[in-house]
């Protein structure tokens, strides 16, 4: 594992790809992300937010492929919604494919999902081919990290790297909707603690 630093995109998709957890900026704050195919990674962030796995993670993608095989294949009379509000900073909880693991649905059948329109997100996930992991910066109960100096605050070495970039000027945490019932279970302009993300990205 690399020592913690801060660098570009390519060799963030590296690290995640070989096990590692970075720090990336995302719509209104830093996010931890990682490969959310690896266990190891995703509980090592968890345990770095001091977040239960029972509460499910977001997955953030740069487009509708990358996120397929995380879905159930039924879901296509769902996406219209969806698809219409991205790219943007809009979670969307569908169903999730066989292929989601427990350590990212949680205690739910659903998966929280996002297609950015962040370009820092957007080369990440072109870089890594595939969707990663969208979580806040922050250990639970503090204020997500809006900028590199409270990250290295919060985690030091604890991470293997900080990508370059500052986060967009999103003011809120990303909106998360139920597309099965149109339920706002996290609104844009409030943060509410639910058993979903209550995180910035």
């Amino acid at each position: 594992m690399t020592a913690w630093k801060m660098s570009g995109i390519r060799e963030a998709a590296h690290i995640m790809k070989t096990g590692g957890v970075i720090a990336y900026p995302a719509e209104g704050c830093f996010g931890l992300g990682c490969d959310p195919l690896n266990r190891r990674a995703v509980l090592r962030i968890l345990k770095l937010k001091h977040r239960s796995v029972n509460q499910g993670l977001i997955l953030v993608a740069m487009s509708f492929s990358q996120l397929r095989p995380w879905l159930h294949p039924d879901n296509a009379g769902l996406l219209k919604q969806p698809l219409r509000s991205w790219p943007g900073p809009f979670t969307w909880v569908l169903p999730a494919s066989h292929r989601a693991p427990s350590w990212i649905t949680g205690a739910h059948s659903t998966i929280a999902v996002r297609i950015s329109a962040k370009p820092e997100i957007v080369r990440l996930c072109r870089a890594f081919k595939g969707a990663i992991v969208s979580t806040s910066a922050n250990p639970h109960g503090r204020p997500p990290a809006t900028s590199r100096a409270q990250v290295t605050r919060y985690f030091g070495r604890h991470i293997d790297m900080l990508v370059n970039g500052f986060p967009g000027p999103l003011k809120q945490p990303t909106e998360i909707r139920d597309t099965r019932t149109g339920e706002v279970l996290r609104w844009q302009s409030t943060s509410i603690d639910n058993s979903r993300d209550p995180s910035c990205p």
